[in-house]
């Protein structure tokens, strides 16, 4: 019981700014630490449907009310998967093979390209949040759940480029049958959460959550190898960005 409760504990102080005590970092106590990733998420879900809330009672203007979606989720989680993002985009913009691409991922300066694609990811993400309807916030706040058990199931499905990376050392530690099991679990208990809901929402949702997971193999395979932590922090931004900007789509039309 106290090995689970290790590998919840370095699950947030590892992907997430919560404050929780410390435990120590060895193999056995990583054993399940994927396992509560998806945590990290319904953190997430609860504060964007707690500032949507906020927002109607305080009358908060458009932007004041996107800003917060937006920021939410990155001042959870200190950016982590962000500057994946940012080392990923870096990476494909180089137009190198897949090991000097591995080696742009390890390098901790941003070019140019990262910081215009992190300028555009931000500016769209405003713009997608700023149209988003009320009645989807409960939905995408599932989408920030569902996007960390995928994220942690690649981890255990997916070729690793880097087993020497923080994503190697994860996947070396990790249980992968309870992994895979727990995660499953994550997925369904979304799946069945979000058509409870809204099905119009949910289905939008699950069809577009499997074509960034798709997405993700693809890349992730022909262009690095396999997956690194930085290229699972890209899949977790990109995933949700797609999620919110096809459930406002969708509602604009349901």
């Amino acid at each position: 019981m106290k090995r689970i409760w290790n590998s919840f504990l370095i699950a947030f102080a590892m992907f997430s700014k919560i404050p929780v005590p410390r435990a120590d970092w060895d193999k056995e106590n990583m054993k399940y630490m994927i396992c509560f990733f998806p945590g990290i998420g319904v953190v997430i879900g609860l504060l964007i449907c707690g500032y949507g809330r906020l927002c109607v009672l305080a009358d908060f203007g458009m932007l004041m009310r996107a800003a917060g979606f937006v920021l939410i989720p990155v001042l959870v989680t200190g950016g982590i998967h962000l500057d994946g993002y940012l080392d990923t985009v870096d990476a494909l913009s180089s137009w190198q093979p897949k090991e000097r691409k591995l080696e742009i991922l390890k390098d901790s300066h941003a070019g140019a390209f990262a910081v215009i694609m992190g300028c555009a990811y931000f500016i769209l993400a405003l713009g997608v949040w700023s149209e988003t309807e009320d009645q989807a916030l409960p939905v995408l706040g599932i989408g920030f759940v569902l996007s960390r058990a995928l994220s942690g199931m690649a981890l255990a499905t997916f070729p690793c480029a880097n087993k020497k990376g923080s994503l190697g050392m994860f996947a070396e530690a990790a249980q992968k049958r309870v992994l895979k099991t727990v995660l499953v679990l994550w997925i369904l208990a979304c799946a069945g959460a979000a058509f409870w809901l809204d099905w119009r929402y949910a289905l939008i949702l699950l069809v577009t959550v499997s074509a960034a997971y798709g997405y993700y193999y693809h890349l992730a395979v022909k262009e690095f190898g396999g997956t690194t932590g930085d290229i699972a922090g890209f899949f977790v931004q990109v995933c949700e960005l797609m999620m919110a900007g096809t459930v406002m789509l969708g509602g604009k039309f349901l």
